[in-house]
């Protein structure tokens, strides 16, 4: 059973930091491209930043560039997004998305963790 599960969401002050974690199981995890996304309230869901499979190529959206940084922990099966100098605009429901290298078709989703930037 492929299960996506992302953890670490909370209420922080504009400016702080927090680590997001998204534990995966069900599939070869090595073989897949991590994203996360997130989705502010009356907004579509965008993409923050994906990390690729073999070479840890990363990409990151204009608005967290500088701010936040994915990685991955293949023996661990576990991806991460650290967010730093965090603000209110950031606010959303984070989503981990994982998309198999080759075979786009084959894509899972987490059911998210909310991330709320106020003061």
């Amino acid at each position: 059973q492929v299960q996506l599960v992302e953890s670490g969401g909370g209420l922080v002050q504009p400016g702080g930091s927090l680590t997001l974690s998204c534990a995966a199981s069900g599939f070869t995890f090595g073989d897949y491209i991590m994203s996360w996304y997130r989705q502010g309230s009356g907004k579509e869901r965008e993409l923050v930043a994906a990390i690729s499979s073999g070479t840890y190529n990363t990409h990151y959206s204009n608005s967290v560039k500088g701010r936040f940084t994915i990685s991955r922990d293949n023996a661990k099966n576990t991806a991460y997004l650290q967010m730093t100098s965090l603000k209110p605009e950031d606010t959303a429901i984070y989503f981990c998305k994982a998309v198999h290298t080759y075979t786009t078709s084959r894509e899972y989703w987490g059911q998210g963790t909310q991330v709320i930037v106020s003061s």
